[in-house]
């Protein structure tokens, strides 16, 4: 049986869907056997972090009875299982959120690591994600309110089961009134096992539909995930050493360019 890891938040708009996606691609670079399932049924955007949008059969299908869960599995970026939610209103309208713990079961047993990336809050889906995953990663902002949010969804998870496996501190280090990675520990009595900084080039790597691990390894954020990755699975990652490449363009064109 595989290892199911469930990333929540209980607020939307933190990052949990792009750091599902990095995640999974990061730790199929080790190697990894993974499969990541969008179980955000109703706000479904997994596929777009991915570049792969328009994939005609997807979760809804699963959980409607229209489809068996191997016709709505795609390969991804390097080699990882990708199971889209679906957009269409239709099919959310017909699929059934708790034939979900069957699916899962059923993954469990053809994959090394599943990410199921839970939607926001905590309805239905989302309580149904929470009881059906082994491990829970809470991805947070260093504000209050997504404190407070997270800190409910870790109590319902704990209460169906599940374990905190700690807290991922998104978008750090980018304003003094920032919570630290104390304050959050106290306040989620969880450990934070990664902090991925604001970083620019998430934004740019999400618009052209590329994990930023990818587009751009060596940025703050992709190091930090690829850290976490490591850091999950037991494996040593040694950062790239800064290039001096910019530098050395700017000094030739400064030597040898316009007079």
């Amino acid at each position: 049986m595989g290892l199911s890891i469930t990333i929540a938040s209980g607020k939307g708009g933190v990052g949990k869907t792009t750091l599902a996606a990095n995640l999974g691609v990061a730790l199929a670079e080790f190697d990894k056997d993974v499969t990541i399932l969008d179980a955000d049924i109703e706000m479904a955007n997994l596929e777009l972090h991915l570049g792969m949008e328009g994939m005609k059969t997807t979760l809804h299908d699963v959980l409607s009875g229209d489809a068996s869960v191997k016709d709505a599995i795609y390969e991804g970026p390097c080699g990882i299982k990708v199971i889209p939610a679906g957009i269409s209103l239709d099919g959310l309208r017909k699929a059934d959120p708790e034939r979900l713990e069957n699916v899962l079961s059923d993954l469990l047993r053809t994959t090394e690591i599943l990410i199921l990336d839970a939607p926001a809050g905590l309805g239905r889906s989302v309580v149904t994600a929470l009881a059906s995953g082994q491990e829970l990663l809470l991805v947070v902002n260093p504000e209050i309110s997504s404190m407070s949010d997270a800190l409910k969804t870790k109590i319902v998870a704990k209460k169906l089961g599940a374990h905190v496996l700690g807290v991922v501190l998104n978008r750090g280090g980018h304003d003094k009134t920032d919570l630290t990675i104390q304050e959050v520990e106290v306040i989620l009595e969880a450990k934070v096992l990664a902090v991925i900084p604001e970083d620019p080039e998430i934004r740019r790597s999400s618009a052209f539909g590329q994990p930023v691990v990818l587009r751009s390894p060596d940025s703050p954020a992709a190091i930090a995930i690829k850290k976490l990755a490591a850091d999950m699975i037991g494996e040593k990652y040694i950062p790239p050493k800064p290039s001096r490449e910019p530098f050395m363009k700017r000094l030739v064109g400064g030597l040898f360019g316009k007079g």
